[in-house]
């Protein structure tokens, strides 16, 4: 995601800040766009000077109107400013002309995304959540193909499994670079052009001939997808107000796991009944498809992109002005408001002024994750339980289809199948999730800071713990199959959990610095989770099915602890955090 502090630290442009309190002018025809302070619709104090002499355009009892000598005021715009009324009598040049000046352009589609009706937000969340969700699946879909590699290219279980591994390293590390490029130019072009490579790569999956070309393709397939699940939050985020994200929120977290559960429940049968390339052909089917859709119906949801266009547009339209002859708006004059002023005026955006050269922007977005997470311990916490939680989550891509074949004699199709279980997991989730959320609220027990986020989470994150031991110690061939797939659902719902409170803590505590939290621990996640489906047959085997789901539940017993701690103490930590304390004091 985009890093929306980026405009905050220390050495980035900040001019604005020395003006003081007069829009500064540019020559006419300039062109330049100088530094100066929005005052909003006042006019401030415009100097003319007149043959060496400066006066002030108030203190002139009937001031003239602008033409194209007359110096250009810039003015800061943002969603709130309301456009002055332009002056519409013609200037005289080279004789009186009757052409009406040119109309104002429809400014419809650069409305604040937090403005936008319902059914355009739910119409936008639900196709990012679908396109989350297909990214999810092409995780997952890959190991139901794994025997038929393995035999093709004469490889073991563990080095085909490191096609998952180099793709969650590509989505560990891609939207870091990519972050930038979303702060500058918008999240459209971004998905874009990674989704095209998403598709690409899926073609590549296909139709390599070798192991190490599968590998190669596996991770630029993980730089493209990448985007359709970290970036998904920063547009819930683009769009909804903080007290309405919760269900936005719920239903990308719901996605996601869905997805990982769908791919391989659905593979799972191409993978038996047909050429493990047909998977990858698929999913460039779906990618294709989603691709498509984005294209065609995805607008740009973040404010600062719609603003600058929003600026530019209105600039043109102040030159067409000019160039048919009619110069200048009408301004409230600062020393008296029921005055008007006469000015020629062009928009610009504090953002784009804030924002640092692109190589500085990745520098920052490379580095300043690491070090919140080695400096600040709800970062590093939060970014351990989330991890370990991914990391069950890519676990069962291989200890389902290991457990199922070995216990009850499954198929592929039939283990795949009880990817099915993870599907109604994360559904129950989302659900709970947002009807939970509003019966809190309808009743009053809806805390405002941070930790009341995690009341809920506290309780229902045991569910992890419980799901892996009660998978552990029913997935034997004694005991129903049904009763570990029930065991797997559960769990799931604990997965849920915890990623949705990580997500919204996270962004409670560090607001302005959120994207760079959220952005260790989605890195940490995605390598955990990428290393775990390579020691799972090992650690299954060498353990027993009932100790690896045991030990694993053991462990997370231990992490559970760390939204308790955070609901007592919370409050404290965060005083005695550099990024936190911060964010308490200036109120932001």
């Amino acid at each position: 995601m985009a890093d929306p502090e980026l405009g905050h630290l220390p050495g980035l442009s900040s001019s604005y800040l020395d003006i003081g309190n007069k829009p500064e002018t540019s020559p006419a025809g300039s062109g330049r766009s100088s530094p100066s302070i929005n005052t909003g619709n006042g006019a401030g104090e415009q100097e003319e000077r007149e043959n060496g002499s400066t006066k002030f355009i108030d203190d002139i009892d009937e001031p003239e109107s602008p033409n194209e000598n007359s110096p250009i005021v810039h003015r800061y715009l943002t969603f709130e400013t309301e456009l002055p009324t332009p002056i519409n009598t013609r200037a005289t040049l080279n004789g009186d002309s009757s052409e009406p000046p040119p109309e104002l352009p429809s400014l419809v589609k650069f409305t604040s995304p937090f403005e936008w009706s319902s059914s355009r937000k739910s119409f936008i969340t639900w196709l990012s959540c679908i396109a989350t969700a297909i990214t999810a699946a092409t995780a997952g879909a890959y190991t139901p193909a794994a025997q038929q590699m393995q035999n093709e290219w004469d490889v073991g279980t563990v080095p085909i499994l490191v096609g998952v591994t180099t793709f969650t390293t590509g989505f560990a590390f891609a939207p870091m670079v990519l972050a930038p490029f979303s702060e500058i130019n918008g999240r459209y072009p971004v998905f874009i052009a990674t989704g095209i490579l998403f598709a690409v790569c899926q073609v590549g999956c296909a139709v390599t001939q070798s192991y190490a070309g599968m590998l190669i393709a596996r991770f630029f397939s993980g730089v493209g997808g990448s985007t359709f699940s970290t970036m998904v939050g920063g547009v819930v985020s683009d769009i909804y107000h903080t007290a309405d994200r919760n269900t936005p929120m719920a239903l990308f977290s719901g996605a996601a796991l869905f997805g990982t559960g769908l791919g391989p429940l659905v593979c799972g049968f191409i993978a038996e009944y047909t050429s493990w390339r047909w998977i990858f052909w698929l999913q460039t089917i779906l990618c294709g498809t989603i691709m498509v859709a984005i294209a065609l119906f995805f607008q740009e949801t973040r404010g600062s992109i719609l603003l600058s266009r929003k600026a530019r547009k209105l600039n043109k339209w102040y030159e067409r002005r000019e160039d048919a002859g009619y110069y200048g708006v009408t301004m409230p004059s600062e020393s008296d408001p029921e005055k008007s002023v006469p000015q020629r005026i062009r928009w610009k955006v504090k953002s784009d002024e804030e924002r640092s050269s692109l190589a500085t922007m990745i520098y920052i977005s490379l580095y300043r994750p690491f070090h919140l997470l080695l400096t600040e311990p709800v970062v590093f916490w939060f970014s351990l339980w989330v991890s370990f939680s991914w990391a069950v989550l890519y676990l069962t891509l291989a200890a389902i289809p290991l457990v199922f074949t070995t216990n009850h004699g499954f198929s592929i199709s039939e283990a795949s199948a009880v990817f099915a279980a993870m599907c109604v997991g994360a559904l129950l989730s989302t659900v709970l999730s947002i009807y939970q959320e509003r019966l809190a609220a309808r009743l009053g027990k809806l805390s405002a800071t941070p930790e009341g986020r995690l009341y809920f989470p506290c309780v229902q994150s045991g569910l992890l713990p419980v799901g892996l031991f009660m998978f552990g110690w029913t997935c034997a061939p004694s005991v129903p199959w049904i009763v570990a797939a029930i065991a797997i659902a559960v769990a799931t719902m604990g997965i849920f959990s915890v990623y949705l409170a990580v997500f919204n803590y996270l962004a409670d505590t560090y607001h302005r610095y959120a994207s760079s939290a959220l952005a260790a621990q989605s890195f940490c996640r995605n390598i955990l989770g990428g290393v775990f489906p390579l020691i799972t047959t090992q650690m299954y085997r060498g353990l027993t099915f009932g100790g690896a789901s045991s030990l694993l539940g053991g462990i997370a017993i231990l992490l559970t602890l760390v939204p308790w701690i955070l609901v007592f103490y919370g409050p404290r930590i965060r005083a005695r955090s550099k990024f936190a304390s911060e964010i308490m004091h200036s109120g932001a």
